[in-house]
């Protein structure tokens, strides 16, 4: 028996995983279920015991894993049921991406769909064999119940194991087959026509209404709306800018939108954004502000910038930890202060009354007018009943018409809406809290570090610009180790979980946009650092690519490559930036030619589907040029230098890099290490001066501002 059986023991009332730091495992704790962690002792167990391994993968904001966790893990007879007959592993994928990415690919072979909580079924060689996502207790519409599936499994591995076992072995070898292991070359080349078909498709999917790609549900997939703005910038084409405005637009305006304490829910289940799934993800407020940032440096409308504000505002407030790292998410679950019962969305609704009780009836009949409250409640759907005579709050009309409608001026409504929120955010605080899944990991942090950088520099604000150093710096200082390893994960005062692709990746491209927030060099030198090493551990010499995992992590069933945008880019486009920005800055030449590399590995997958792609599209049109470099050599508290930053940072310009380059010979040293052709790059007659190249082909320096501007236009 495994020492550490005890514990798995009915009679101790807890579990393995009570000796876990995720807040998804901890969740199962004290689960009837004999849960093991992902590990050998699980697998050399089931393989002692000659029994199947069940697999659930979720997450601790996940909505339906709280539903099959109540309806089956908490039900001591189908648990009675899994501790006979299987030895059963739970996983947070989102401490553990790479087993997600594996045993989703398997269950949507099998199934052809995806989803979490994600169920499979394992030989105990970690080979799967059957697999789904949420199952009900018992067999309902069609659907089998969960004891059933479990007690169908047992008895097909009692009395034809032999099958199983050959099913699991050909699914493994079909996963394996889908890793891009084709000849480099072979594929088509993408280039600009593969920019130009990308935004064909995402037009004919374009909802002109409501903004976004396709009806319900609607996810924000913000990378898209990045893209799409670069594919404007390239081309002057209308369109590519309307549906960027209008899904911006569309989504501010929704119940995706927190309007009371900012930022945004997962996805919308309507059409009109207007019914999310209520929880909160680091990363979704992370690259949603870059999007609204870029959209307002190219068509300064005021209300992206608010957007943006208010998501960075929720973040500091909600989403920080005192030490500097962000948290994960938010549930979308929260206890009903009237009920007492947990529902989807009870943090965020209303009722209409409560909204008059609460402001007063004058007041309450201009904020319910703006944000469409209504007597029985405003949920134009509600499958679950969670919404019954409440309100979920969107702009149903502006301030301009509120304005016209109570007879009061602009400024007037707003301050009466501004005091409005003020009391209700007050009042819901006092609600019940949802649960704060208070990990911090650095492939998210990274996606946050980089708005935040970009943020402080396109609004002029520098509490954004401090705490995304103030990240960055717990980060280097908990989350590396002693021989330079990037951890993944860390919480209740333990880093572990050694890095992916993606943590390199994200967290890179997060120090080199800090380093243009502060111009320190020695973020730039730490993500050249980080570069070499994500090259050493993930890049595949062979056949061109970054492996999801690195050559020192678990060896797993499948050695994948990731280039799917899903939720969040891929590891591989955002590397393949990271390679090109720093080949830029560096003039390192092997980086350059890594990122071409791997663009013809990925050439078939790019050319055929390229809307699934979108960050590389991104990455391809920054290969694609002219790219900027962009070099300002003087002072940086000069009021000059200040005025040429600002301007450079009005102004959408995606393809570029920045350096500062101090005057002082001795004060350039830091950056001319790492940099090296700034050296030259002198100021002249004492000024500020601005050297910009198109592809290290420079203009003729200049110090007038006007001269610089127009530089920037061309």
């Amino acid at each position: 028996m495994p020492k550490n059986d005890a514990v798995n023991n009915p009679g101790s009332g807890r579990n393995l995983l009570s000796r876990e730091k995720s807040p998804y495992l901890l969740q199962h704790a004290d689960n009837p279920v004999h849960w093991y962690p992902w590990g050998d002792e699980a697998f050399a167990r089931a393989k002692a015991e000659n029994k199947p391994v069940f697999l659930s993968i979720g997450y601790s904001t996940c909505h339906w894993c709280h539903v099959m966790a109540h309806e089956s893990f908490e039900n001591p007879d189908i648990a009675e049921v899994m501790n006979r007959y299987f030895v059963s592993i739970k996983v947070d994928r989102e401490e553990r991406p790479d087993l997600d990415n594996i045993y989703m690919k398997a269950v949507m072979s099998l199934t052809g769909s995806g989803g979490w909580p994600l169920s499979a079924f394992l030989t105990p060689d970690r080979k799967p064999f059957y697999g789904g996502t949420y199952f009900p207790p018992d067999s309902q519409w069609g659907r089998p119940g969960f004891k059933q599936v479990l007690l169908s499994i047992s008895e097909a591995w009692q009395n034809n194991k032999d099958n199983l076992v050959r099913s699991s072995e050909s699914l493994t070898q079909h996963l394996q087959a889908k890793t891009f292991d084709e000849p480099v070359g072979a594929g088509p080349s993408p280039d600009a026509e593969t920019c130009a078909a990308a935004y064909a498709q995402y037009r004919r999917s374009f909802d002109a209404r409501y903004g976004g790609f396709g009806e319900a549900p609607k996810f924000p997939a913000a990378h898209n709306l990045s893209f799409l703005l670069r594919f404007w910038k390239r081309t002057g084409e209308p369109m590519a800018l309307q549906m960027v405005e209008t899904t911006l637009t569309e989504m501010a305006q929704g119940g995706m939108s927190d309007h009371i304490g900012g930022g945004f829910h997962r996805y919308s289940t309507d059409q009109r954004w207007h019914i999310p799934h209520f929880e909160k993800m680091l990363y979704d407020q992370a690259i949603l502000t870059k999007a609204y940032l870029e959209a307002y440096q190219a068509v300064r409308n005021e209300r992206y910038a608010r957007t943006a504000r208010d998501v960075f505002e929720y973040v500091l407030e909600k989403m920080t930890d005192d030490l500097g790292g962000f948290y994960s998410a938010e549930d979308a679950d929260s206890v009903d202060p009237e009920e007492g019962v947990k529902r989807e969305g009870a943090f965020y609704v209303w009722g209409h009354q409560e909204i008059v009780d609460l402001l007063g009836r004058d007041a309450a009949e201009l904020f319910n007018y703006v944000y469409g409250v209504e007597p029985h409640g405003n949920a134009l759907s509600d499958p679950q009943g969670e919404f019954t005579r409440k309100n979920i709050l969107y702009a149903a009309r502006t301030v301009e018409e509120a304005a016209q409608r109570f007879g009061k001026t602009l400024d007037e409504v707003q301050r009466i809406l501004d005091n409005a929120k003020e009391k209700m955010f007050e009042i819901r605080n006092r609600r019940p809290q949802p649960h704060r899944d208070d990990k911090v990991l650095v492939d998210w942090n990274g996606l946050m570090i980089s708005s935040l950088a970009l943020g402080s520099r396109v609004l002029e604000e520098p509490r954004y610009r401090d705490a995304a150093e103030k990240a960055a710096q717990f980060i280097l200082k908990t989350l590396v180790r002693n021989d330079g390893r990037l951890l993944h994960r860390y919480r209740d005062g333990e880093a572990g979980i050694p890095g992916s692709l993606e943590d390199y990746a994200f967290f890179i491209h997060g120090l080199i946009d800090l380093y243009e927030a502060t111009f320190n060099a020695e973020y730039l030198k730490t993500a050249v650092q980080l570069t070499d090493d994500m090259i050493r551990l993930f890049w595949d010499e062979r056949e061109g690519g970054f492996f999801f995992t690195a050559t020192d992590a678990e060896p797993l069933i499948v050695r994948e490559k990731e280039l799917y945008d899903g939720a969040i880019p891929s590891g591989n486009s955002m590397a393949a930036l990271d390679l090109l920005r720093l080949g830029r800055l560096t003039l390192n030449r092997d980086w350059d030619s890594k990122a071409q590399r791997f663009f013809r590995t990925f050439g078939q997958e790019l050319t055929s589907a390229p809307t699934a792609y979108a960050q590389s599209l991104s990455a391809l049109d920054f290969a694609l040029g002219p790219s900027r470099e962009i070099v300002l050599a003087g002072d940086p508290r000069n009021a000059q230098t200040q005025a040429m930053i600002k301007s450079l940072y009005s102004r959408f310009i995606p393809n570029k890099v920045v350096i500062l380059r101090p005057a002082s010979l001795k004060a350039a040293e830091a950056i001319m290490a790492v940099v090296p052709f700034v050296e030259n790059q002198k100021p002249l007659q004492g000024q500020t001066t601005a050297y910009v190249c198109k592809n290290h082909a420079c203009e003729f320096p200049t110090q007038d501002i006007q001269k610089f501007e127009q530089l920037l236009e061309q």
